[in-house]
């Protein structure tokens, strides 16, 4: 299963007020864990950099100057996000922000039904409890010591740990079915049978002394009756 964990950074809090996008961070997955593949840009607002924005994620206006405007990533973004599933922390707030640049650049919105806000999640699991990105990484034991300012990526590598973990951990399944296979990526890990067969590594004398133990244990045992070879 595929999804994009994603975060941004903007000038401020709200796009109907004339705030933009000034970096956009997405982590691949596949059975929740991290592929590798990563997208991550830095945007020209076309606008100043309030202050107070400055001092959350520390990107000036300056840096962004000679940064692609949206309109300018807008397909890359969206050829990148497919159609996975979009995870991101305090989801509504994100999700204003690229609906409103994709409007903006006539595109059509992403749909809500389509993004898993683990905001919701964490407040379902620890109802009363601090459930920002900080406090989930404190309760699950997820290294912040590189996190000195918010940033897209980086805080996009750090929620896809925070959502296995919400989800149960960061176990996955294993599947060995030749059918399952052919619709991995080409990219994710799969398992073949050898061509060639390992030798034995049982003495003779080990071998003999197993079938004698075996046949002690007379024909009425499960392994007689289901898993020994026929005589």
């Amino acid at each position: 299963m595929r999804e994009i964990v994603l975060d941004t950074e903007t000038t401020g809090l709200d796009p109907a007020s004339g705030h933009r996008i000034v970096e956009i961070g997405c982590v691949e997955l596949f059975n929740r864990i991290p592929s590798g593949q990563t997208y991550h840009v830095y945007l020209d607002p076309e606008r100043d950099m309030p202050e107070e924005a400055f001092r959350v994620h520390g990107i000036s206006a300056e840096f962004l100057a000679d940064k692609p405007k949206f309109s300018e990533i807008a397909e890359a973004m969206l050829d990148f996000l497919g159609d996975a599933p979009l995870i991101a922390h305090n989801a509504e707030f994100d999700m204003r922000f690229i609906n409103a640049e994709l409007l903006r650049h006539g595109f059509a919105s992403i749909a809500a039904d389509r993004v898993i806000d683990t905001l919701t999640l964490a407040r379902r699991r620890y109802p009363g409890a601090g459930n920002s990105l900080d406090a989930l990484c404190q309760r699950y034991g997820i290294d912040l010591s590189r996190r000195s300012k918010h940033g897209a990526l980086l805080d996009a590598e750090i929620l896809a740990e925070v959502y296995a973990e919400l989800l149960g951990g960061r176990q996955t399944t294993l599947s060995l079915d030749p059918a399952a296979m052919q619709h991995m990526p080409a990219r994710a890990v799969q398992l073949h049978s050898s061509e060639r067969k390992l030798a034995p590594r049982l003495i003779a004398a080990e071998l003999a002394a197993h079938a004698a133990f075996i046949e002690a244990l007379g024909e009425k045992t499960l392994w007689q009756r289901y898993f020994a070879s026929p005589t």
